[in-house]
């Protein structure tokens, strides 16, 4: 799944017109990249959440024939659901019981999708998230064995401890990345309802399943919700 329902408010005046998902880089689209990144890791069916501008993703998809993968659109026109939201929604439209790769439309990135999801199929785990050692205002706080434990707010000091068992200095602090992988089951363990963030379905599952770390410090990584950011990932596609 393609999370592209972001209006991209940081990204104006190139968002006035249209959404953060047909923002280009290069000449090639932020939803485009995506969409041949996941299917270079063998990912065809591919559903992509809409909002800002829904009918312009829908246009630019079916004229480019959806880049030849099998693409099936979840609107959010009437309100914007979050990540959490917007994956409960687009629950129904998941055809097979595999495992999920989910990926923010504006992640630039050389993760290597495949060895993401065959870690996390071999780690049988409900979900695995992508971090990093990099400077953010919210990390996740993760424990020896790389499990999920917990999320502070670096600037306010508040903490979310879902088990609060394992002292928080002994927490390691990583930020997420905005690639991560669920079972198909956790679909039916979403009981939050209306606009809410991934983050918090996955801190509150975190008491009673495993949901781990994948650290990839080593991999080029860019998050171009912001103009400076436009720039460096431009660059590094063209050095790719």
């Amino acid at each position: 799944m393609i999370f592209a329902a972001g209006l991209g408010t940081r990204l104006r005046p190139l968002t006035n017109d249209k959404p953060k998902a047909l923002v280009e880089l290069n000449g090639q689209t932020l939803l485009q990249i995506t969409i041949e990144k996941l299917q270079k890791a063998g990912f065809n069916h591919i559903v992509v959440n809409t909002h800002h501008f829904s009918q312009l993703v829908i246009n630019y998809l079916k004229a480019n024939q959806n880049f030849g993968a099998d693409v099936v659109i979840s609107d959010e026109s009437d309100f914007l659901l979050d990540t959490g939201g917007g994956l409960k929604k687009a629950a129904p439209l998941f055809s097979d019981k595999e495992p999920i790769l989910i990926h923010n439309v504006d992640i630039i990135s050389s993760i290597d999708l495949l060895e993401l999801y065959q870690t996390h199929c071999r780690n049988k785990v409900l979900a695995t998230l992508a971090v990093r050692n990099r400077p953010s205002s919210r990390v996740l706080l993760f424990d020896e064995s790389n499990l999920l434990r917990g999320w502070k707010n670096i600037s306010t000091g508040a903490l979310k401890l879902p088990l609060a068992t394992t002292p928080v200095e002994n927490l390691h602090p990583y930020a997420f990345s905005g690639i991560h992988i669920v079972n198909h089951e956790l679909l039916q363990l979403i009981s939050e309802t209306g606009k809410f963030s991934m983050i918090d379905v996955y801190l509150r599952l975190s008491a009673s399943h495993p949901i781990m770390a994948y650290q990839h410090d080593a991999d080029y990584w860019n998050d171009v919700g912001k103009h400076e950011q436009l720039q460096a990932a431009e660059e590094y596609l063209i050095r790719k």
